[in-house]
């Protein structure tokens, strides 16, 4: 979330064998000539050690063309690695010894003492703590970690996966939404957290519990517009479910949609802003490779209805986490990039218009 980029950004936010650099200078990387078809990568990252599982984009306001990926590598002896935009992991940037890293979220001018930040969070799933690290340098801000889901004694309650952040445009605080493993059927399984100075050290405050649960599987995937001020979240193999973002506003939960029409996991969220209030939520089916998009803005009556527009065959093999950016990154990104972990230990890297270019033929 950028809060402090200029206006414009609300409208700008498995290896394959094929060549994914386009050398022929074809404008488009979309293929709709049979059922089989899907949209392929412009690049593919190196290969992780262990198994990617969620990517986030780190803007460089000073060049965005030398914007970064982060992701994570899942595994006891997990790591988040960071990745140029073709897809080159950054060696002297990579932090490992993180027990079990899912989810990977990146906040922009955190105030901690005298020092104005942007940082990556990932939450630590072995420890139940969200280790912090500021950008680009990849530096730990209070190690070892925060605790979160102090005092749940539940199985798996404590099991951290899912982490999003969210900054209030008003108020300018900042908070990080928390998904587990399994937890409560009460509408108290997502925690909330405000991070905040205290003495020149980052702490957590916990200022909400709220989410309803399906009990079924879990919840990994939160995305948050913020500019809206929603929340959103994938319940597995459930549906989509859609509350406001400021906890001032309650817990109600405003829409429960994509409950049908997925083959198995509702997975990672994405969301494509083409206007201050319009745009697309990018949603992974995971168990059919696909990422169902529905409408950012809901209906036309109804901001909280959110209908199936189409979806989009990707080239990623049983996607978790994605992420997206409306911002041009450099000639091969004018619209901006989707990047999605794939099962192969990699993650994908799309230009934008090749996943509008089949959503427009889809509407018209």
């Amino acid at each position: 979330m950028l809060k402090n980029l200029p206006h414009f950004s609300l409208l700008g936010i498995a290896l394959f064998s094929f060549s994914c650099s386009n050398p022929s200078g074809d404008t488009s990387n979309l293929e709709l000539t049979d059922s089989t078809s899907m949209i392929r990568p412009l690049y593919i990252t190196d290969s992780v050690v262990h198994d990617t599982d969620d990517p986030a984009i780190w803007i460089n306001r000073a060049d965005y063309s030398k914007s970064l990926i982060i992701g994570t590598d899942k595994d006891q002896d997990g790591a988040l690695y960071v990745f140029d935009l073709k897809g080159k992991i950054i060696d002297s940037l990579k932090v490992g010894d993180i027990q079990r890293p899912n989810n990977v979220d990146i906040g922009y001018d955190l105030v901690i003492g005298q020092d104005t930040l942007d940082f990556a969070v990932t939450g630590e799933r072995f420890t139940s703590k969200l280790r912090f690290f500021s950008l680009p340098d990849m530096k730990e801000i209070s190690a070892p970690g925060l605790e979160v889901y102090v005092g749940e004694t539940g199985t798996e309650y404590k099991d951290l996966m899912g982490v999003a952040l969210y900054q209030n445009p008003e108020s300018g605080k900042y908070y990080v939404i928390a998904g587990r493993k399994n937890g409560p059927t009460d509408g108290s399984y997502l925690w909330q957290y405000e991070l905040v100075d205290q003495d020149g050290s980052l702490q957590l405050d916990l200022v909400r519990k709220f989410g309803n649960y399906s009990g079924t599987k879990e919840i990994e995937a939160i995305a948050v517009d913020a500019e809206l001020g929603y929340i959103y979240y994938s319940d597995e193999t459930v549906g989509i479910r859609k509350y406001y973002a400021d906890p001032a506003k309650g817990n109600e939960e405003l829409a429960f949609f994509g409950q049908s029409g997925f083959a198995d996991d509702h997975e990672g969220i994405s969301i494509y802003k083409t206007g201050a209030k319009t745009g697309y939520l990018l949603i992974s089916d995971q168990g059919a490779n696909f990422f169902q998009v529905f409408p950012r803005e809901g209906s036309t009556n109804n901001p909280h209805q959110h209908d199936l527009i189409t979806k989009l065959p990707l080239s990623t093999i049983s996607s978790d986490g994605s992420e997206v950016t409306n911002l041009a990154l450099g000639p091969d990104f004018p619209k901006g990039l989707f990047v999605a972990m794939s099962d192969d230990k990699t993650f994908q890297i799309y230009r934008w218009e090749d996943l509008e270019n089949y959503i427009k033929t889809k509407k018209n």
